[in-house]
């Protein structure tokens, strides 16, 4: 399947509208790093899409330790991505949602944090 977006790819012309369009969703996905070099997009593998799930990015992010530990704790509910909890291990995390990454808001690991940071207030502490 990515050998045959790179085949596409090279077919197209360089201001051809799809092409940017693609490029940019690659780079929009956080599977490539730049938007400028196409030599990146030549190079995709399917380690670039794994790189993107949830239980990768948590590792990346210092959630947790271990990859194992991150996957245990997406499915218990305890990670929500925006408003959402996720429950999939392998839901692809776009760079625009990276920064919405946090605990579910009963979750006693974020209560630890909050307090480990001095940053848990009277609310919190009642619940």
């Amino acid at each position: 399947m990515v050998q045959k977006l790179v085949n596409i790819l090279k077919q197209m012309g360089p201001r051809d509208p799809s092409r940017i369009e693609m490029i940019d969703l690659l780079y929009n996905m956080g599977v490539i790093p730049t938007r400028k070099n196409l030599a990146l997009c030549y190079r995709l593998s399917v380690s670039s899409f794994c790189s993107r799930r949830l239980s990768t990015v948590l590792v990346h992010l210092k959630f947790a330790e271990h990859l194992k530990e991150a996957v245990t704790y997406v499915e218990q509910g305890r990670i929500r991505v925006g408003p959402e909890t996720v429950t999939d291990p392998a839901f692809l995390v776009t760079r625009n949602m990276e920064d919405f990454i946090t605990w579910v808001d009963t979750s006693k690991i974020r209560r630890k944090v909050l307090e480990y940071n001095e940053k848990l207030d009277d609310y919190d502490a009642m619940n």
